[in-house]
């Protein structure tokens, strides 16, 4: 392995950890945490989902623009400086929870086969594929706008080292395997087995592998709207000071995941955004969220054949 490449991320994240304002991270830690006590215990994104589609996307607004304002909020107070009269900062702050909350709610529904199995299927298939081609439209309008010089978003190669990120993956393998034998775990995971209803076709590997790949497309726009546009976009007015914000907004996204991974991604959100930062490029974390998103879809069809 890298060990090198590694060092180097290590030497990010100790550098952010020096230089971050502890005040602001203490709280923001402890409001993230409250939040998700609230999600939890009252099941928010439960009752969320069994609203109509004009109330989900405002109440997920909320909910993110709460959770992405806090941070932003508390470096206004400490630093002293109105940053929200800044109107180029204020329209992105505003225009990125509507985003989300947009691929969040919106659901897929097209006609590809009168056989009524089938249709499901394929709609399944291209519900994430679709949602990636939106969003990244989106963001690319807003980075054309916006006159960036730099990449979009965070998708170059220039100086990209895989090898470390193997090496992080490798890191999380054993808390994966552990995962893999909870129960809340093993009621989510695999996401494939939301086909189970193509029964006459699952023999047929093809239809496994097609959703796989659409599943994994879910995190190329992950990546690209938090660690690329919530981080180099916002970093031109905060620097490393972007990395906090966006990682209370990744946090609430998996409201509805397992107690486990919706704590995890906080901290993981914190680590991805670190290098981004500092990397400006998004294919570092794609590598881990894609390589983690598919060791989940293992040890979840693992799991499940072995403890349930």
């Amino acid at each position: 392995m890298h060990t090198t490449g590694m060092k180097k991320i290590v030497g990010y994240v100790r550098n952010y950890f020096i230089e971050v304002d502890k005040r602001i991270l203490l709280l923001s830690t402890f409001f993230i945490t409250i939040f998700i006590f609230i999600n939890y215990y009252f099941g928010v994104n439960k009752s969320i989902s069994t609203l109509g589609d004009g109330e989900q996307y405002l109440s997920w607004y909320f909910i993110f623009l709460t959770a992405f304002s806090f941070a932003y909020v508390l470096f206004a107070i400490f630093n002293h400086q109105n940053i929200f009269q800044n109107k180029n900062f204020l329209i992105l702050f505003l225009i990125a929870p509507a985003i989300f909350s947009w691929k969040m709610v919106f659901d897929v529904n097209i006609h590809f086969s009168n056989n009524k199995t089938l249709n499901i299927y394929w709609n399944q298939v291209i519900y994430w594929p679709f949602k990636l081609v939106v969003v990244s439209t989106m963001l690319f309008i807003i980075w054309k706008l916006t006159k960036e010089k730099q990449p979009f978003y965070g998708i170059t190669i220039k100086d990209f080292n895989f090898k470390p990120y193997l090496l992080m993956l490798l890191i999380m393998l054993p808390l994966i395997a552990a995962a893999s034998t909870q129960h809340d775990f093993l009621t989510m995971y695999p996401k494939l087995k939301s086909i189970s209803f193509l029964r006459n076709h699952l023999h047929n590997g093809w239809y496994k592998l097609l959703y796989e790949l659409s599943y994994g497309s879910d995190f190329i726009s992950i990546e690209l709207f938090f660690r690329g546009f919530l981080i180099l976009a916002f970093a031109k007015w905060f620097g490393k000071d972007a990395i906090l914000p966006m990682a209370c907004f990744y946090c609430t996204i998996h409201f509805g995941k397992p107690l486990g991974e919706c704590i995890s991604s906080f901290f993981g959100g914190l680590i991805l955004g670190i290098v981004i930062s500092n990397t400006k490029t998004i294919f570092g974390g794609l590598v881990v969220h894609l390589g983690i998103a598919w060791l989940m879809e293992l040890g979840g069809s693992l799991g499940n054949l072995y403890f349930h």
